[in-house]
């Protein structure tokens, strides 16, 4: 692309409302770094192509392409055609969970696999529309028609060919799961989505659950590949990750309104999330250049 525009946090970003679907129609921009955030993403490629670079492994989607990766794993939106626009959301894990997927797919998407799948037709770019007026329409019922019609799509994928990235063999670990897990999970993933920001252990979690605490950590490392910890730290460093963004708190504020019990423990995980400190983020994200919004723009422009 001859003059890039680049995604800029301050105007986009899902990161600080990791527990609801967030819908976008959009011409993307490109990003200059990796992100991450606590959902997974689904994007359908409406016109045009793009590049991601991955956590370990790159993705090109073409037109008619239908994608899914876990958003978790940090990832980078790094080159696109002059004309491309995509449809899709932020799905969170609690939804994610619901899903009736195949148990090796969706454990090779947590372990950070993308899948492709080019049997689509004209129908899904006016699903997407109608989901992202849904969403934003305000209307609760409306938002909950939007999360149960996007999970009935993506279950179709089943059903028709489709590819999972990289190309190698996966580490599977689904032994012990059966039907009873997911419902298992999506509890799980509900009261933490409600509870992160305070102060969590893994009792309150199996409580909230109604399971044992050994059997809710066990459940959840098998499912996800996440410790709950792991999982909680995700949402708390995706929220904060926002606030650096788009507020002027000071890196302790951002720290205690994420729910981290410490600045050390803040800046350890953060930089083993990003690779640098919660105000070298900050800096590097405010030393970009502002672009003006783009008024041909098909929606609202949103996240990567």
């Amino acid at each position: 692309m001859d003059s890039p525009l680049y995604y800029e946090p301050r105007v986009n970003g899902v990161e600080r409302l990791p527990t609801a679907l967030q819908m976008f129609v959009t011409s993307p921009r490109l990003m200059r770094s990796a992100h991450w955030h606590a959902q997974v993403e689904v994007n359908y490629i409406v016109r045009g192509w793009a590049h991601y670079r991955m956590s370990g492994h790159e993705a090109r989607f073409a037109a008619g392409d239908f994608a899914l990766f876990w958003g978790g794993q940090p990832h980078c939106l790094d080159d696109a055609s002059d004309d491309l626009v995509y449809a899709g959301g932020h799905l969170p894990l609690v939804h994610f969970f619901r899903l009736r997927l195949p148990s090796d797919v969706q454990a090779r998407l947590m372990q950070g696999s993308t899948l492709v799948s080019s049997a689509t037709d004209a129908a899904d770019p006016v699903n997407f529309q109608r989901w992202l007026d849904y969403t934003r329409s305000g209307d609760p019922m409306k938002a909950s028609l939007a999360v149960d019609e996007m999970l009935l799509r993506i279950e179709r994928l089943r059903f028709s060919p489709y590819r999972l990235l990289p190309d190698v063999d996966p580490i599977v670990d689904a032994d012990g799961l059966d039907q009873h897990t997911s419902p298992i999970v999506v509890r799980i993933c509900d009261y933490i989505a409600g509870n992160f920001r305070e102060e969590i252990d893994s009792v309150d979690i199996a409580v909230a659950a109604d399971i044992h605490p050994k059997y809710a950590m066990t459940v959840f490392k098998k499912s996800t590949g996440m410790t709950l910890n792991d999982y909680i730290n995700l949402l708390r460093l995706s929220y904060a990750q926002a606030m650096l963004m788009r507020d002027d708190a000071s890196v302790l504020t951002v720290a205690m309104d994420s729910g981290f019990g410490s600045l050390s423990a803040f800046n350890k995980s953060f930089r083993k999330m990003s690779g640098m400190s919660p105000s070298d983020f900050r800096r590097d994200v405010r030393g970009r250049p502002e672009v003006a919004p783009d008024s041909a723009r098909v929606a609202d422009v949103h996240c990567n």
